[in-house]
């Protein structure tokens, strides 16, 4: 296993470092105020081929693999969270295709994914469950050679701008909790499907989270993605490859208010010297270079061996679970914490808006809740112990 960074990686690092000073981190702080999707800043990442990193190249990505993913993602999010999450949900929502999809599925969709001609979502939340599965009740009738569904999604990331979204859905309601789901493939112009309400949110502000609606939606048996009993597996495998590109988001959150909290206390100057040089500033910016640290090794071994795996889910073992468990939930952890502090080196400026630190801090809180709260991912990680 290796996880120091290789010449083709860094090379990938300082174009996306950049890519996000010079035409992303701009424009940041208005697209926090307004609230409104971006298309430029998609159109930014196809152009650089970023949505295509982790794809392979049999389907026209780049298969640099999922430590370089996570490095796009981190310099991305060091500016502006909302975009990282552009290339990390994209993943997200193509991996059911790449782990459980029929090659005829994969040449059909793959390669428009890559390119990023097509965008992607994963639609498994509703209204009354989240972590509870067994709770979740979005239906899929078999009816002769294609699926009825039946139900709503909601807090889906990208569910209103996707082309495709791979879809968890109940085909027994009757049947056991892991033995009753499929996973489809849902293109956006099928009857029957809609999107509901955008949800106004406290953070990532200008990402795409909406409502999806699902009434008598007619899906072709093709887009069936696995068996009709492989839902649960593939939804869960889908999660324990998606959770270090969130990792690699709140990574990148950190990293970036620790670079701007450590450039203030050198230039803010108090009782007669820069604030860093007052051990209770200089103390506070130490611990959060720490934890940065320590979350960007954990999650660059974690990707290091995932990317190992070439998606083959018969190989993931009890430890690589817990890997990807461990490096979300500590990342989320991180990022929260470094944020926080982040305010309070700053002071009274770093809780107004005209100061980036404030959105960061207000960025980093959803970490810690989606793609498994943190809570669920202790759980995970002591069930694999």
């Amino acid at each position: 296993m290796q996880y120091e960074l290789t010449e083709e990686q860094r090379m990938l690092q300082d174009m996306v470092r950049r890519l996000a000073k010079e035409r992303v981190e701009p424009g940041a702080t208005r697209r926090d105020a307004e609230g409104e999707f971006d298309w430029a800043m998609v159109d930014l990442m196809r152009e650089n081929g970023l949505y295509g990193i982790d794809f392979p190249e049999a389907y026209g990505g780049s298969g640099a693999g999922m430590l370089a993913l996570a490095i796009a993602v981190e310099e991305l999010s060091k500016v502006d969270a909302a975009c990282g999450l552009l290339v990390a949900d994209h993943e997200l929502g193509s991996l059911p295709i790449m782990l459980a999809g029929n090659e005829e599925q994969k040449q059909r969709f793959l390669p428009k994914l890559a390119t990023g001609e097509h965008l992607a979502a994963f639609a498994l939340t509703e209204p009354a469950a989240g972590s509870d599965v067994a709770r979740l009740r979005c239906k899929a009738i078999k009816d002769g050679d294609s699926y009825i569904l039946n139900g709503t999604k909601n807090f889906i990331t990208n569910g209103g701008v996707a082309d495709i979204i791979t879809v968890y859905a109940i085909t027994d309601p009757e049947g056991k909790a892991h033995k009753n789901a499929a996973v489809f493939v849902v293109e956006k112009d099928t009857p029957g499907f809609s999107v509901g309400k955008k949800e106004d949110k406290l953070g990532i502000r200008w990402s795409d989270t909406v409502e999806l609606i699902f009434e008598d939606c007619r899906v072709d048996a093709e887009n069936l993605l696995g068996q009709e009993n492989e839902g649960f597996h593939v939804m869960m495998k889908t999660l324990d490859f998606s959770r270090p590109g969130v990792a690699a988001q709140a990574l990148g959150i950190a990293a970036g208010a620790l670079e701007y909290a450590t450039g203030y206390a050198k230039e803010r100057e108090s009782f007669g010297k820069p604030i860093i040089r007052h051990q209770g500033i200089g103390f506070k910016l130490a611990e959060m270079a720490m934890r940065t640290e320590a979350a960007r090794h954990l999650l660059y071994k974690t990707c290091a061996l995932y990317q190992e795996l070439s998606k083959d889910m018969s190989r993931l073992t009890p430890e690589l679970i817990r890997m990807s468990s461990m490096s979300k939930c500590f990342c989320g952890d991180v990022a929260m914490w470094v944020t926080i502090e982040a305010v309070q080196v700053l002071g009274g400026y770093g809780y107004v808006k005209e100061f980036p630190v404030e959105r960061m801090m207000r960025d980093a809180k959803i970490t810690q809740i989606y793609e498994g709260t943190n809570e669920i991912m202790r759980l995970v990680i002591s069930n694999t112990l």
